[in-house]
């Protein structure tokens, strides 16, 4: 306190009094919460970006303040780093399994190979962004907002 004057809180007014989703609606909150991954906006208020760039994640949302770092811990991207791996398998067993089909019972190994090794070095640069954003939607679901989630943190540019 200096000159008479209070310091505010760092959290937002609108964020103040965090509501927890109705457990009646849960699970379209859910849904909701988990599709805003697609359009990379922040899984909390829908509004805010995730990303400063494909390879770099903001500190905050810009709207509502959410920390994206939720936790303290060196391993909390983990589950992203998973989910990207697991998208990149499984896109490049679909690749193959369709290719082995169109083409037996002379599959064009070469090609495939190729293909196969394009698909596996450009699958997790492209979905680099949409695993973090997508894990930030999958902890939000499963453990919803506390009032330390939107402690100030220094502004993105």
């Amino acid at each position: 306190m200096t000159g008479g004057h209070v310091k505010q809180s760092v959290v937002p007014p609108s964020i103040a009094a965090i509501q927890k989703p109705d457990p009646d609606q849960g699970r379209t909150h859910a849904w909701r919460v988990l599709i805003r991954w697609l359009r990379l906006r922040c899984p909390y208020c829908g509004i805010g970006r995730v990303m400063r760039s494909w390879f770099s994640l903001r500190d905050a949302c810009e709207h509502c303040e959410l920390r994206f770092e939720r936790e303290e811990q060196e391993d909390y991207w983990l589950g992203a780093y998973t989910l990207n791996f697991i998208v990149t398998e499984v896109a490049f067993a679909l690749i193959l399994a369709v290719a082995l089909i169109a083409t037996w019972p002379d599959p064009p190994w070469r090609t495939i190979v190729l293909v196969g090794v394009l698909q596996m070095s450009l699958t997790p640069i492209f979905f680099d962004p949409f695993a973090k954003a997508l894990w930030l939607a999958i902890d939000l679901v499963f453990r919803p907002v506390q009032a330390e989630d939107f402690h100030a943190v220094p502004r993105d540019g």
